[in-house]
């Protein structure tokens, strides 16, 4: 049995690296996560919105609360890593941030097969390599 439980041993310097960099990362997803949501609930029928998505004014009217109610996921997502991210308990906080990273990778999956496969690339990557991030710290 360890001398020190791993949630209260002092961290090293590597170790501090990698929690950083980690945390950046999810950090980064969450970010993308905001920007989706304002995206989609706010900018869908706008040009930029019609730009990202590639999406017509005619049907970005059509889809407008669909896109809206689709944002409002991406904020819950957003809003979970970054609880994940201010937890004062790391063990808890390692745990909320694998599971929304891994909700961020399933959504994207789902999305790339449904509807885009830039979906793949533009969401569940970067939360995949947070994620790989997130265990090697």
């Amino acid at each position: 049995m360890p001398d020190v439980l791993p949630s209260t041993r002092k961290l090293t310097l590597g170790e501090l690296n990698l929690n950083l960099i980690a945390n950046i990362l999810v950090a980064l997803v969450a970010a993308l996560h905001a920007y989706f949501l304002i995206l989609e609930m706010f900018l869908w029928d706008k040009p930029q919105g019609l730009k990202v998505f590639r999406n017509t004014p005619e049907k970005a009217a059509i889809t407008k609360v669909m896109a809206a109610n689709q944002g409002l996921y991406n904020g819950f997502l957003a809003a979970g890593l970054i609880w994940g991210l201010l937890h004062g308990n790391p063990a808890f906080a390692f745990q909320i941030k694998a599971f929304f990273l891994l909700c961020v990778i399933v959504a994207g999956a789902y999305g790339a097969a449904t509807v885009s496969t830039r979906i793949l690339i533009v969401q569940a990557l970067p939360a995949a390599i947070a994620l790989v991030a997130l265990f090697l710290a």
